[in-house]
């Protein structure tokens, strides 16, 4: 098959998104298929006669790591050189319409949060994944966290705080993070009122809203689903601070155990959680879900993730792999699923 691998783009997970784009487009060829790698935000300016022709080239796809800190996203508006204000690259919609189907490799906004999935569904393109509504959905942690609560599954108590509004809090310890994104960027643990006002500040520079959630003390489990399948439980153990995006990023800073050692009753409970999260919040063909059990062991969720990483340090993949899944008959697997999707409607 002809694949566009779209990654990139203009967020703030951006060079987590580049890095899962990369390994799963040479995944992608090593099965046979013409993968071309594009920029959501640089887009395909390469010179073309038909945008067919782009797979005819298969250049070189360099693996690129995630660096330690956020990308300067004003620096990639200068890069590119344009004064208009589009947040897509030239040449996107018609080289991905010449594609079998777009694999979605991208992370935060305008990839994540079911932007380019409404765009792809007018213009008729197929991609991988979740469609506009559920992204939309998931990528919005105050509503999603409504329709978690109308169906029974257990949430952090939590407030949503305007920017230039009333501030209040919820006590402490709370974790502060902006209402969309993802890899805990702008998130904080406040365990004293002298540092919640840097938590907003930092949270608030990322989203104009900002949720507000009690501090639930646990073991950090992630669960994977695939076609409404949960995968074996992975837990999270950071070897200092919490779960952040240096920590979830640089190889050697978190220790991940998959299967978690966790009794099988627990075990099971994540697991069913994570398949209602799957359903409740409108997922198609894979997500992971995050959670915490708390010492009592309840079962808390987090959020729940629509495109989750594809890293070397990502969740998904380790899960898939306990499970028998390699890294590239996962990446097969999103891509049949996907079409599969299709053929239904």
């Amino acid at each position: 098959m002809n694949i566009i691998v779209l990654c990139g783009g203009l967020s703030a997970e951006r060079d987590v998104s580049i890095t899962s784009g990369t390994l799963a487009a040479g995944a992608l060829r090593r099965l046979g298929h013409k993968v071309v790698l594009t920029d959501l935000f640089f887009g395909y300016p390469h010179p073309y006669k038909d945008a067919s022709e782009i797979f005819e080239r298969q250049e070189e796809i360099t693996v690129a790591a995630v660096g330690e800190t956020v990308p300067d996203l004003e620096a990639l508006r200068r890069q590119r050189g344009q004064t208009n204000n589009s947040r897509i690259g030239d040449n996107i919609i018609e080289v991905c319409r010449a594609a079998d189907i777009v694999f979605v490799a991208l992370h935060g906004q305008d990839g994540e949060d079911g932007k380019i999935q409404a765009a792809f569904d007018l213009a008729g393109i197929k991609y991988t994944g979740t469609g506009c509504l559920g992204s939309a959905i998931a990528m919005d942690k105050w509503i999603a966290k409504q329709i978690l609560q109308q169906n029974g599954i257990k949430t952090a108590r939590g407030i949503l705080l305007k920017k230039g509004g009333p501030v209040s809090d919820i006590g402490f310890p709370c974790v502060v993070k902006p209402r969309s994104g993802g890899s805990s960027i702008g998130t904080s643990v406040v365990f004293e009122e002298r540092d919640y006002t840097a938590a907003l500040e930092d949270a608030f520079s990322y989203d104009e809203f900002v949720l507000v959630e009690e501090y639930i003390r646990g073991r950090e489990c992630d669960v994977g689903v695939i076609d409404g399948k949960a995968l074996p439980v992975i837990e999270i153990c950071p070897k200092s601070g919490f779960y952040d995006y240096k920590n979830k990023y640089q190889s050697g800073l978190t220790d991940e155990y998959c299967p978690a050692d966790l009794p099988d009753e627990i075990t099971k409970r994540l697991q069913r959680a994570a398949e209602q999260v799957y359903e409740a919040l409108c997922f198609e063909v894979y997500g992971r879900m995050d959670f915490i059990v708390d010492e009592q062991g309840e079962v808390w969720c987090l959020e729940g993730n629509t495109l989750p990483g594809l890293t070397p340090t990502s969740l998904l993949p380790q899960e898939a792999a306990v499970a028998g899944i390699s890294y590239d008959a996962l990446c097969q697997m999103i891509v049949d699923l996907s079409l599969k999707k299709y053929e239904v409607k």
